[in-house]
């Protein structure tokens, strides 16, 4: 079986090199002749016009956090910059930020929360329509962002 592999690698190699040497991938493929056909490669340096939503910021954000322990859980409403102890970790809003066009969808809050000794669990921005996108990993606690507060 090693004898097959090391024969198979071997006479494969020369294609592999050849790849390698070759700067431009669509050369390489014409070089090998009939049968092989191209088709225009987009631009990758050509700039593209993608637009950012629109977002504003808000006030503070509605979170949810549930104790898996205890199968509780518990809306809690902060201010930008404030923070709250929530069972054994510490949570802390920075921003929230919300689509101007609809403010109850797709709002995003960057978010702290740390265990009560000062070690940081996690740290980022949370996608309120995606929960599972970035998500705190702890074995006891879940948090994640109900919406921004608009009021």
């Amino acid at each position: 079986m090693r004898l097959a592999l090391i024969a198979l690698t071997l006479a494969l190699w020369p294609l592999t090199t050849g790849a390698q040497q070759n700067d431009d991938l669509g050369t390489f493929l014409q070089d090998l002749g009939d049968g092989v056909r191209l088709e225009q490669r987009p631009n990758l340096n050509a700039s593209t016009s993608v637009s950012a939503p629109n977002v504003a910021p808000a006030d503070g954000a509605i979170l949810r956090a549930l104790d898996k322990t205890l199968g509780r859980p518990t809306d809690i409403e902060l201010s930008n910059g404030q923070a709250v102890v929530f069972g054994r970790i510490a949570i802390r809003m920075f921003e929230c930020r919300y689509p101007i066009d609809n403010p109850s969808s797709d709002a995003f809050a960057h978010v702290q929360v740390l265990d009560l000794e000062g070690t940081e669990l996690f740290d980022g921005w949370m996608v309120a329509s995606s929960p599972a996108l970035v998500a705190l990993e702890h074995p006891r606690y879940d948090v994640w962002v109900l919406r921004c507060n608009t009021s």
